[in-house]
């Protein structure tokens, strides 16, 4: 889930200025505004940093235990399923529950739902995707001794 929440933090806050983590709430015209946005995209990309430092946590210990199976399968399938979570659980509870920014304020107010419920799909194909892959190694691959 880290590693989607970095990629929302990064892509579409930073690169493409296409929201802010209250943008909705708190449109950014006025300095505090900005102020107050930068701070909350902070407190995001800090819980990100703790989710991916989970991940590796929970990658640590599973490679001490055996049998495992290791594959790149196992770990872009587990990837992207984190990755697709993070996107159907942040844009139901961000975009639609609590309406706090929307995927791209930077195209008309009516064109909003359509960005949001598009990163739901790119979400949901993610997670089908990566558990596609993951059940695929674990039908073609044996443990490690």
């Amino acid at each position: 889930m880290g590693l989607g929440g970095f990629f929302d933090g990064i892509v579409l806050h930073q690169l493409l200025q296409w929201h802010q983590m209250l943008s909705s709430w708190y449109p950014l015209t006025s300095v505090e505004a900005l102020k107050l946005n930068t701070f909350w995209d902070g407190v995001f990309h800090s819980a990100t940093y703790l989710f991916v430092l989970g991940g590796l946590f929970v990658l640590w210990r599973s490679a001490q235990r055996r049998p495992l199976l290791w594959s790149g399968r196992m770990l872009i399938g587990s990837m992207l399923m984190g990755f697709g979570a993070f996107n159907l659980v942040e844009g139901t509870i961000n975009h639609h529950i609590l309406g706090i920014h929307h995927v791209n304020e930077t195209v008309p107010f009516a064109q909003w739902i359509y960005w949001d419920l598009a990163f739901l799909a790119w979400g949901a194909a993610m997670l089908a995707g990566g558990w596609i892959l993951m059940r695929s190694v674990h039908h073609q691959q044996r443990p490690l001794p």
